[in-house]
């Protein structure tokens, strides 16, 4: 359905290494062959974004088309680190879909304030995790038409 030419890079941005990991089986478990790629907290998910540090090289480190984003984080959470992000035009483009054990009214919708495109309860089972992801993977990756992630214009 979708006719984008190459699978996107996902940025996985958590700081649970048993999250990491399960979204990975996941992503495998349903097929998914896209470039998935992690960071820690939300210092990481800007450093990747702007190839700073461990991350200048594009080749290592290209720039996401979709970033799963965790709220709870250490150093900068991920409220802060999405807020810095889309303050940034040059990741305004950047799908970002909340994935986060908080279910307070306040995170849901400072999260849309801030051009959140989805927000999702982290499932508490594998089988949750297959079910979201397998949606996901549908929506994001075969439905969606997703804008280049302009990794050939220098950053």
């Amino acid at each position: 359905m979708n006719n984008n030419p190459k699978p996107i890079t996902i940025l996985m941005a958590d700081d649970d290494a048993e999250d990491r990991q399960l979204t990975k089986e996941a992503f495998e478990e349903n097929c998914l062959s896209n470039d998935l790629r992690f960071v820690e907290n939300g210092e990481e998910m800007l450093d990747y974004l702007n190839r700073r540090g461990k991350f200048t090289d594009p080749k290592t480190s290209p720039r996401p088309g979709l970033i799963l984003l965790d709220l709870n984080m250490p150093r900068m959470d991920g409220r802060e680190a999405l807020r810095e992000m889309k303050a940034d035009p040059r990741f305004k483009s950047i799908r970002v879909v909340v994935m986060t054990t908080s279910q307070a009214d306040e995170d849901i919708a400072h999260s849309y304030n801030l051009s959140a495109s989805s927000y999702i309860m982290k499932p508490v089972t594998f089988e949750g995790l297959l079910d979201v992801v397998r949606v996901l993977g549908r929506y994001w990756l075969e439905i969606v038409q997703l804008p280049d992630n302009g990794d050939d214009t220098p950053s």
